[in-house]
């Protein structure tokens, strides 16, 4: 069984020392995530461009309308996670990528599968499931090639990338936006799931933000700190070694449990209490280290924006609130 760590100072040692934690736990590509330096760096930054405060600055206008669509067309009892979470969560997606509306569909339908295939441990389910993925995205890119979509898109963009001045596979392509679409949609769909669960549940934080919105990006990452939109990474041990008393061999993969450590009561006084005193320097919501999350300038534009509509929405309750 995977050793779980906890302790926000050893998850910490950890995500601070890549030579001997190694990302690459997984038979399975992974860009770049699951790439140790001097590979990590190189793809590393070629995917931070994407994430810049001109591509956000852009997409600004069309997240905000989103949102306000969203919120206008909310049925009067609703639930958060079908009516909200993931419809925001599918439709920021595909309008950052600059993919057609009738994707979206098609995305939902394969994450609900995918869901219920991880939930039975379907292996040859999830081994199908992987492979329609990528036929949904390489599909994509062939458009993108054949200049169906602006140049100046996310997708167009992605597909014209060189490395060493060689063009990216698809294999490569379809691990990048994997990584941005299969594993961003579960967690932008968690985290607005807990924001609205908690506004509703604390009216006055949520006054206070409606007084003072500035102030949004710091009270979400306080809320997501206690309500983990993503539970778990993993790190491999490079070489034997020893955590608190415990020896740990090489190539031993151990499971990093965010939620504990980033409600550690030996870093977090009443650590499952929202407080507007935390340093922000110990929250481990977008990780740490070299692998801190690059598509985080993103998550943050998201999760503002969408906070800033439903302050903004007349206050009513959800039929079915999630736990």
């Amino acid at each position: 069984m995977s050793p779980v760590i906890r302790k926000h100072a050893d998850v910490i040692a950890i995500l601070h020392a890549p030579e001997t934690w190694s990302n690459q736990v997984s038979s399975h590509l992974n860009v770049p995530n699951g790439m140790d330096a001097p590979e990590h760096t190189l793809y590393r930054k070629l995917i931070e461009p994407f994430f810049d405060a001109q591509t956000l600055h852009r997409f600004e206008p069309v997240l905000k309308d989103i949102v306000t669509r969203l919120f206008r067309e909310l049925p009067e009892e609703f639930h958060v996670e079908s009516d909200l979470a993931y419809p925001f969560a599918l439709q920021a997606q595909c309008a950052f990528m600059g993919w057609p509306h009738d994707l979206e569909a098609a995305l939902l339908q394969w994450i609900q599968r995918q869901q219920k295939a991880s939930a039975a441990g379907d292996r040859e389910a999830m081994r199908q499931l992987a492979a329609e993925f990528s036929q949904l995205m390489v599909a994509e890119f062939k458009r993108a090639r054949a200049g169906e979509y602006p140049v100046d898109s996310v997708t167009s963009r992605l597909v014209h990338l060189r490395i060493e001045g060689e063009p990216l596979t698809d294999e490569y392509l379809v691990s990048i936006v994997r990584n941005w679409t299969v594993g961003e949609l579960g967690t932008i769909a968690n985290a607005v799931t807990a924001i609205v669960n908690f506004l509703q549940a604390n009216n006055v934080v949520r006054k206070q933000l409606q007084q003072a919105p500035e102030h949004i990006d710091h009270a979400v990452d306080e809320i997501l700190r206690f309500n983990a939109p993503l539970a778990s990474n993993r790190r491999r041990a490079v070489c034997p070694m020893h955590m608190n008393g415990q020896a740990i061999e090489a190539d031993t993969v151990v499971t990093l449990d965010w939620g504990a450590a980033n409600t550690d009561p030996e870093v977090f006084e009443q650590p499952h209490q929202f407080r507007w005193d935390r340093d922000p320097r110990d929250n481990l919501l977008y990780g740490a280290g070299i692998h801190v999350c690059p598509g985080a300038p993103l998550a943050r534009l998201e999760l503002r924006a969408f906070t800033q509509a439903l302050l903004a929405h007349k206050t009513r309750s959800p039929a079915h609130a999630s736990p």
